[in-house]
């Protein structure tokens, strides 16, 4: 199948990108390498089939999209490129509706031009908010807390509605908490200036590039008082996106997924993974608690393994494992390889 992956050189991308070659996928990536690197694909062309193109521009251009659009003739597209911080969603809204809000509608609309009518989508589990109850499945109510989760559920909205009036397939993944790395270790999460997610800060304190881990907030009601997440290995999300594609050319209508491990851990749980990982204390301190942020967040992912066949099989252990792997093999991320 023809699929175009917007954002396909960032963490999640990079990795759905390997298991959808290993299939024989014809790829193609719009990315503006805003929050990625050209380094990534050229990584991903070397461990796989070598059969990916890429186009460098913003999914809210409707010159490029339509340039792509007409000669690669995509027969489903993964969407992945957005913003995706909540604690700078805050403070930057107009700049998150504009790139994950409009960038979706614009994609939609180019792909109406050539009656493409498969979209997968990255959505987060954040659209859920504080839970009525945990763990969440997919009829929870959805009333996010942060800007971030709002854009989330406004483009899930608008590709709902798309797909009903086009008659094309909407599957729309909400992510847990992706964290690890490729087995390789030449792929892994590589945030721009300072990470907004837990794990690659932790990873950056035990390389010795950051002296510290902040936890926001101890006074959460949960058993040692920080945050709790469903933290998901990034190479069984992107497992996942293959079989929501394989479910979109059978399954028309809209069909939302939980992707998470139905598992729980707090941040003290994270930092200690690590730290066996490593082999080295990783020292933190306590901060104020963040806006936006819940005390727990946990998936019922029951939906996905009945529907679609997908399970996720990496341990907290492997998480914590390769993502160390990853971090000391490239301290400088991929910009060591563009140096």
């Amino acid at each position: 199948m023809r699929v175009l992956v917007t954002g396909g050189a960032g963490y999640i991308g990079s990795h759905t990108l390997i298991e959808l070659m290993a299939l024989d996928h014809e790829v193609c990536v719009l990315d503006n390498y805003v929050n990625s690197s050209p380094v990534v694909l050229d990584r991903v062309r070397s461990m796989s089939n070598g059969l990916v193109s890429a186009v460098e521009g913003d999914v809210r251009d409707s010159a490029v999209l339509k340039r792509v659009m007409q000669d690669f003739r995509p027969e489903a597209v993964i969407h992945f490129a957005g913003l995706k911080a909540v604690g700078e969603s805050m403070a930057r809204p107009l700049e998150y509706y504009d790139v994950n809000l409009h960038g979706t509608m614009a994609l939609l609309r180019a792909m109406d031009q050539i009656d493409c009518k498969r979209m997968i989508f990255s959505s987060s589990a954040t659209v859920y908010g504080e839970p009525d109850y945990l763990p969440f499945d997919e009829d929870h109510p959805t009333q996010p807390t942060s800007v971030y989760g709002r854009t989330k559920l406004l483009s899930e909205r608008a590709i709902s509605d798309w797909a009903t009036v086009r008659g094309g397939s909407g599957v729309l993944l909400r992510y847990f908490n992706p964290v690890g790395a490729h087995p390789s270790a030449r792929l892994g999460e590589d945030p721009d200036g300072v990470p907004d997610n837990l794990m690659p800060y932790i990873a950056q304190v035990a390389v010795g590039k950051r002296a510290e881990v902040s936890v926001f907030g101890d006074d959460y009601d949960t058993p040692d008082g920080t945050g709790m997440r469903d933290y998901i290995h990034v190479v069984d999300l992107a497992r996942a996106h293959v079989a929501a594609l394989d479910y979109a050319a059978s399954t028309p209508g809209v069909r939302t997924f939980n992707i998470g491990t139905g598992d729980s851990y707090s941040v003290l749980d994270m930092i200690k993974a690590f730290a066996q990982a490593a082999k080295r204390d990783i020292p933190y301190t306590v901060a104020p608690r963040r806006d936006g942020d819940i005390a727990k967040m946990q998936a019922d992912p029951s939906r996905a393994k009945a529907e679609l066949g997908w399970q996720a099989r990496h341990t907290l252990a492997d998480m914590a494992q390769s993502t160390w792997n990853w971090q000391r093999a490239n301290p400088d991320g991929y910009r060591q390889s563009e140096g």
